[in-house]
């Protein structure tokens, strides 16, 4: 594994969907690369399992931007369409109220504008006039911060930047997520719909900055998408991918440090056995990383961020098909401000939280047996501060099943014959998210963006950083962007 001559060497560190996507652009640029990985699958949150007869995607479960997977088999020079598929999902989400309400989430925006007319107060042209200043939003933004680096200063002297700046006073960054949409709609059921999106990165709508109101044009911009096989082919066909272009992986195997001489990260340890690389990625919690492979007093100020949320997920397997579902469904809280407040000032789980029902069966229905249904039923969760998983399991399981049997006119529990649970703890375990965030810090005030950890080492050279914990953050059409990212400043010079 050591360099030479004739092609340059790079190991990575985790094989989460980052770090496949780097592994894949470091092999089409003709290095040799390894990845390694403590786990004995790939995929880290984007991974699979089964209970009994039926399949469950471990984490993510909405799909969007496919053509950012689609692109790595172009760089590669094949045709995705042997490797992957997808179809489009109609409607994207349905969203429950407490007074009967259902609303039908159409990419199309004009019709979800009118759902929104037909069951609130609030007219479809503001609808339609919000998304489409969301759009301008997205368009500005999306060059500096989406598919750039924030912390190189050549980025800063181009033309996407001088744009961008010109547009700076139209992302509203110095207010907040929700203030803008209370000004915008009048009914509390849309504004719910669009504070939601805050916890796309595990966020509070109450504190996030209005720049992420852009979020909800990437449903509606360029709609929601359902992989053929489920969430884990994403995974799936990227290994597949990296494989064909002779990438290596090794899996049970635990880094134990990054090598540093002097100012230069050379190489890493594992099982005692020290391996020199030309250029080294960490997929790993940024956390994890100043932790426990590299000196811990550097990354002090990236250890010391708010962390974003986590979540709390039952995975029920259920012997009954519920024709009024979809594949995403949000059931609302009647007490949205308070949920939020409890979730990141106390550490809490609300009494009467917002459930999330993905329903991968709908679209995958050889995922359960026949007649049968997949629930990932998600609620959002404070990282670990120290509390009982165990008791909040138990009492928020009887609250979200109350609030499913009230909304949906059900007695779900009797339908439930499998079940498996993932508290905060059980995902920092499997995934060494630290503190079981699931986006690294939290984007709760105008300078997140900038805060988040860069995607080369400040400290190190051909050290370089990708994945959810750092720039742009976390998702999986992020998570790609910040291999290209990286990559991209790993090869710059190449």
């Amino acid at each position: 594994m050591n360099s030479s001559k004739s092609q340059k060497t790079c190991a990575i560190i985790g094989a989460g969907i980052a770090g496949i996507a780097a592994a894949i652009r470091m092999a089409a640029k003709g290095y040799k690369v390894d990845v390694f990985d403590k786990n004995d699958t790939p995929g880290g949150k984007l991974s699979s399992f089964n209970l009994g007869s039926y399949r469950f995607d471990f984490g993510p479960s909405l799909f969007t931007l496919p053509h950012l997977v689609e692109e790595l088999f172009l760089l590669c020079n094949k045709k995705p369409e042997q490797y992957f598929s997808y179809t489009k999902v109609e409607p994207g989400h349905l969203y429950f109220f407490e007074d009967g309400t259902r609303i039908e989430a159409s990419s199309d925006i004009n019709s979800f504008a009118q759902q929104i007319e037909n069951h609130t107060r609030d007219k479809s042209n503001v609808v339609i006039n919000y998304l489409k200043k969301q759009e301008e939003k997205f368009n500005i933004t999306k060059e500096v911060f989406l598919q750039h680096s924030l912390h190189d200063y050549k980025n800063y002297l181009s033309l996407h930047f001088l744009k961008a700046l010109c547009g700076l006073h139209k992302i509203e960054a110095l207010t907040t997520m929700h203030e803008v949409n209370q000004k915008t709609f009048c009914d509390s059921r849309t504004i719910r719909i669009f504070d939601r999106y805050a916890t796309y990165n595990g966020s509070n709508p109450y504190q996030a900055p209005a720049t992420l109101t852009m979020i909800p044009h990437i449903e509606f911009g360029f709609g929601v998408y359902f992989p053929k096989g489920g969430m884990y082919s994403i995974t799936q066909s990227l290994l597949q991918l990296a494989m064909d272009m002779g990438v290596r992986f090794h899996y049970s195997t635990l880094v134990e440090s990054i090598l540093l001489h002097r100012n230069t990260a050379t190489g890493i340890q594992c099982d005692n056995t020290k391996l020199c690389y030309d250029k080294i990625f960490c997929n790993a919690d940024v956390h994890y990383a100043y932790q426990k492979l590299l000196p811990q007093k550097i990354g002090e100020k990236y250890i010391k961020q708010e962390r974003s949320s986590s979540a709390l997920v039952f995975y029920w397997g259920i012997k009954k098909i519920h024709s009024q579902l979809a594949l995403h469904n949000i059931l609302f809280s009647e007490h949205y401000e308070q949920e939020f407040h409890v979730l990141f000032k106390e550490k809490k789980i609300h009494q009467d939280p917002t459930i999330y029902i993905n329903i991968a069966s709908k679209y995958a229905p050889e995922d359960a047996p026949q007649g049968c249904e997949t629930w990932f039923v998600m609620i959002n969760a404070p990282h670990q501060q120290g509390q009982n998983w165990d008791a909040v399991v138990a009492e928020t399981r009887q609250n979200v099943i109350r609030k499913i049997n009230r909304m949906l006119q059900t007695d779900i529990e009797k339908y439930i014959e499998a079940e498996r649970i993932l508290t905060p703890a059980e995902l920092e375990r499997k995934t060494l998210s630290a503190q079981g965030s699931i986006y690294g810090s939290s984007s709760n005030s105008v300078f997140s963006a900038f805060l988040r950890h860069p995607n080369r080492s400040p400290h190190y050279k051909n050290l370089f950083f990708c994945g959810g914990s750092v720039h742009p953050g976390g998702g999986i059409p992020l998570c790609l962007l910040s291999a290209k990212i990286a990559t991209e400043l790993a090869t710059r010079n190449d």
